[in-house]
């Protein structure tokens, strides 16, 4: 038996192959997609996945701050990922951490890759993420929450970078782990990727899979990023469609 007060290991998969919140392996949890939600920011996006939620702001391309890191020939993407304190079940530390700051330049290089940054010389697009709640795959959803903001913005990318977790879970591959997957799952792939071209532009793992689990991993992971995609293009459509509030307007 564990020890006093030892966390039970939860059962992450019934006999019949289902997780514990009845999705399948395969399944994402459920994402809603804003666009615009903020009007000071340049860009704007707000996005609730399974039990997270994360605000994503764009301001840019400006002057940059501190200048010394000014590049004469491009912009610079610069990312502030943050957890807010009440995010989680146990109160963290305000500011950003050690993991925050990690997690602020990968995806900060991540959008550097996709961005046209050479068309801002001198300038920055400043990338500001607020988890305010928190369930596992946070990094994830701040990278679509930020991709739709840029979109917001006007930024020119090569496309919008959708971002999925791919874990593995009682000896399991599965897609889009969730909180107790995370902690008791025995590994966790989160990945983002450009699907025009199948590109991966970030890629990190946490825990151990063998090569046919990571290929599994990836091929499922690719799969995820499409469906989320096409979340991401649907909530801009609905941001700028044509409103039809005013049919003669429309017609003219």
């Amino acid at each position: 038996m564990g020890s006093v007060g030892a966390k039970e290991i939860p059962v992450l998969l019934n006999a019949d192959g289902r997780r514990i919140d009845g999705r399948r392996l395969d399944e994402l949890r459920q994402l809603s997609i804003t666009a615009g939600p903020l009007n000071q920011a340049d860009g704007s996006a707000f996005v609730e996945w399974g039990a997270n939620k994360v605000m994503a702001a764009v301001y840019g391309p400006r002057e940059v701050h501190p200048r010394h890191l000014q590049e004469n020939n491009k912009a610079i993407v610069q990312c502030r990922y943050n957890m807010a304190a009440f995010s989680v079940d146990e109160r963290k530390r305000p500011g950003l951490d050690r993991r925050s700051q990690e997690i602020s330049k990968v995806i900060a290089e991540a959008f550097e890759s996709v961005i046209f940054v050479e068309e801002f010389p001198r300038t920055s697009i400043d990338v500001y993420i607020e988890v305010l709640q928190a369930n596992a795959g946070t990094r994830c959803a701040g990278v679509v929450a930020a991709s739709v903001a840029l979109a917001d913005a006007g930024i020119p990318m090569v496309d919008l970078l959708p971002s999925v977790a791919v874990g593995k879970i009682g000896g399991a591959i599965a897609l889009d782990l969730k909180k107790e997957e995370d902690n008791f799952g025995e590994a966790d792939l989160p990945m983002a990727m450009v699907p025009q071209s199948g590109r991966l532009v970030l890629l990190q793992m946490e825990g151990h899979m063998n090569r046919e689990e990571l290929s599994q991993a990836l091929e499922l992971g690719v799969s995820g990023c499409r469906q989320i995609h096409e979340k991401m293009k649907a909530a801009l459509r609905e941001r700028y469609a044509p409103s039809s509030a005013n049919p003669s307007e429309a017609a003219a």
